[in-house]
């Protein structure tokens, strides 16, 4: 079954509807390759994704040993290379809520960074750097 359905909309811009949900995303090439940079690129859009995916799976462990992490909030800065053009490193900074979290806690929550489907799914070769703020 089709999840995303995508719709070239001109001038480097597409427009994505997740089709269970009826959600919809643009993205717009950046500023630096031809785009005008008013939405997320595609290379954000995956940057994003390898974040988020770290988030929820941080978010499952948590709500499976009663942790709460609600209000835990991430930076992402991506990092681009020449030849080819491509994502080179994703730097995630997670910070956490001041809740007094104990170090059992923090070990199980950092324990899951790598291991979600979107961080186990891009090329080897694309630095994902991980850093975690109690």
């Amino acid at each position: 079954m089709t999840t995303v359905k995508t719709k070239y909309l001109g001038g480097l811009r597409t427009e994505n509807i997740h089709l269970q949900s009826g959600a919809k995303i643009i993205t717009d090439a950046p500023c630096d390759n031809r785009g005008k940079g008013e939405s997320f690129s595609p290379t954000d859009m995956l940057a994003t994704a390898l974040g988020n995916c770290i988030l929820t799976i941080m978010g499952i462990k948590a709500l499976d040993n009663n942790i709460d992490i609600e209000g835990t909030e991430l930076e992402i800065t991506k990092i681009m290379a020449e030849n080819p053009r491509r994502v080179d490193e994703v730097i995630m900074e997670f910070n956490f809520p001041q809740k007094n979290y104990n170090a059992e806690q923090k070990s199980l929550i950092e324990s899951v960074a790598g291991t979600s489907p979107v961080p186990l799914s891009v090329h080897p070769d694309l630095k994902q750097t991980i850093r975690f703020n109690w």
